[in-house]
């Protein structure tokens, strides 16, 4: 696999790879539940039901199980291998998640990986690029943006 432009530096991945991995699917789904959940065709969620699939963030060590349940993703404790698994570093993420690099170009240059169901697999890309997203913006993380936003909803009307 071809190493991202950048990696967590290894202390950090291992620091990380002490978290419980229960609360991560949770706060992880509940992403997922609010970007796609209600854009998502009757027969993707069909194909969805009954199958574990596993977020893997290599370089934090992490992995992220959930399912498709009660017309939702839902977390899970996914003892055993998942239907499918989808491996790459934060950095790749990321850029994935704002759309500044395409899951084939990762996946051909082996940033991005996807072990299990083939069809499966096909099915989440197909659906994922389908989906008109907002682009993921880190800079409404910043600790000044959220305090503005905090500021903003604190104040006297």
């Amino acid at each position: 696999m071809q190493v991202s432009p950048f990696v967590l530096p290894k202390p950090i991945g291992d620091l990380l790879s002490y978290l419980p991995a229960y609360p991560g699917s949770l706060m992880f789904v509940t992403g997922l539940n609010l970007a796609l959940a209600k854009n998502l065709a009757s027969d993707v969620r069909d194909m969805l039901k009954g199958k574990k699939l596993r977020l893997k963030v290599t370089d934090a060590q992490l992995a992220f199980d959930f399912e498709w349940l009660n017309e939702r993703f839902s977390a899970c404790l996914n003892q055993g291998e998942a239907d499918l698994t989808i491996s790459a570093s934060a950095y790749d993420f990321v850029l994935l998640a704002r759309r500044q690099e395409d899951p084939d170009t990762l996946f051909f240059s082996r940033r991005l990986a996807m072990e299990g169901d083939t069809e499966l697999g096909l099915l989440v890309k197909n659906t994922i690029d389908a989906i008109e997203l907002p682009v993921f913006n880190l800079e409404q993380f910043k600790p000044a943006q959220v305090l503005a936003r905090l500021k903003a909803k604190l104040a006297p009307r």
